[in-house]
């Protein structure tokens, strides 16, 4: 299971599982992009590196994420596959989608923003709790 779907009143909460974090990190972009749309309909045709910073796991998960609703928001990008590296502070990811097609990938909810509110790296047991605003 790469993710489940938890109970918040208003946003989409995610709890993501990996054998390590950087499959947690993968996984919370796919489920993210799930909230979107119909994340199993998005082919992977072009690949684009996606890298971001942060001193700690869930500033270097905050700015990941962010970093990809950026990519979408002005390149209409969806992604569906996440190969993913850490250097030191650094995300290096090699995210693999398409162009945004509504009338293929169903779009579900608009993904504002990742939050820090409720959110969890666990590093011993690999997974990740995320917030997105709706």
């Amino acid at each position: 299971m790469r993710y489940e779907l938890l109970e918040h009143t208003a946003d989409a909460m995610v709890r993501c599982y990996g054998k390590d974090l950087e499959e947690c990190f993968g996984n919370a972009a796919y489920a993210m992009y799930d909230q979107m749309l119909d994340a199993s309909s998005v082919r992977p045709s072009v690949a684009f590196t996606v890298t971001a910073s942060g001193e700690e796991s869930r500033e270097r998960l905050f700015a990941f994420l962010s970093e990809l609703i950026y990519i979408t928001d002005v390149r209409g990008l969806v992604f569906s596959e996440f190969d993913i590296s850490f250097k030191g502070d650094d995300i290096i990811c090699t995210a693999r989608g398409e162009s945004l097609d509504i009338a293929r990938h169903s779009p579900r909810a608009e993904v504002k923003a990742v939050t820090y509110h409720m959110m969890a790296v666990d590093e011993k047991e690999p997974s990740v709790t995320v917030v997105f605003d709706l």
